[in-house]
């Protein structure tokens, strides 16, 4: 008798002893998995396609992802899975980037505030109301455009290596700058030293905590589309529009001083592009913003995506 009890108990958890627990672990983790499934979408705006990553339940809290050069909506891929089992999550590319159209330099006005106007339209058609703003790089002077604009639409903001004050400005954006002051062969030069693959190789893996963690797949996606033909006016164009972006400054500063958003700074404090002195210049007109540096640089979700979504979602969850 001892014999048959120990071996039915040796054989429960493939059969009616275990099956319950079993089969029910099964199906939560099947479930998760369901919600976390990423979809991957096109619609047109302005006579464009827009590629956008989504993901999670439309009816929870919606975070918008702006990316920023030379990337794409790939750079969120880790944190749209780390947030879609309690968030609805989308992250479009910019026209020029990733799939999204990439029209000539005549057929486009690559500029800032038609990138934002662009972006506003697509938030319209796919019909989110207010959401969750999270900006990096380009996606700041985008993003903050259309918070500026729509101050409705903002339930909160965050900013990870996304500028908005001249304390942010890093030595080696020098380059771009003298570029931007004067457009001529020999500041295109060092301008396109960014269209490089050193360069791109560089943006994420310089500053950055454990290389290794940083996946190659990340900067050799962006340089295929930096490489192909006629991207280089695109990016050149872009180039000579960031200075539109500081006379913009101080109407961003207005916007948070007058409507003070719910903030979330999350920063690469090793980023040499966008110096961690820009993290900490949000708190003078945001004062209750919440700022972390982390050990990374300027593309720091690549190492640590977790930790920064363990941040957005306990900031999410205190607004009321």
């Amino acid at each position: 008798m001892k014999k048959i009890v120990l071996l039915a108990l040796m054989i429960s958890p493939f059969t009616g002893f275990g099956q319950g627990k079993t089969k029910n672990s099964l199906n939560q983790k099947m479930k998760t998995k369901m919600t976390n499934t990423v979809n991957f979408k096109t619609v047109k705006v302005d006579g464009l396609d827009i590629f956008y990553r989504e993901a999670g339940d439309k009816n929870k809290p919606a975070i918008l992802l702006l990316h920023g050069f030379p990337s794409s909506s790939h750079m969120y891929r880790d944190l749209i899975n780390d947030l879609s089992g309690k968030y609805y999550v989308v992250a479009p590319d910019l026209p020029g980037f990733g799939q999204s159209s990439a029209p000539t330099t005549s057929q486009y006005n690559y500029t800032f505030d038609n990138l934002s106007t662009t972006v506003e339209h697509f938030i319209q058609t796919i019909g989110l109301s207010k959401f969750n703003l999270y900006i990096q790089d380009y996606g700041g002077p985008v993003g903050l455009r259309i918070a500026n604009r729509k101050p409705e639409w903002i339930q909160s903001l965050i900013i990870q290596n996304a500028n908005a004050y001249n304390e942010g400005l890093g030595e080696a954006l020098a380059p771009l700058v003298a570029y931007i002051q004067n457009p001529n062969p020999e500041t295109e030069k060092g301008a396109r030293g960014f269209l490089t693959l050193d360069a791109t190789k560089w943006q994420y893996t310089d500053g950055a905590e454990d290389v290794s963690k940083v996946s190659p797949d990340s900067y050799s996606i962006d340089q295929s589309y930096l490489d192909r033909k006629g991207n280089d006016a695109i990016q050149l164009a872009l180039f000579r529009d960031y200075g539109s972006n500081l006379p913009l400054y101080d109407q961003w500063h207005a916007y948070f001083k007058k409507h003070q958003p719910e903030t979330l700074v999350i920063w690469g404090k090793n980023d040499k592009l966008f110096v961690a002195a820009g993290a900490e210049a949000f708190k003078k007109d945001l004062p209750k913003a919440e700022v972390h540096l982390l050990n990374g640089g300027h593309f720091l979700l690549e190492e640590h995506h977790y930790e920064a979504a363990q941040l957005i979602d306990a900031f999410i969850s205190k607004i009321k």
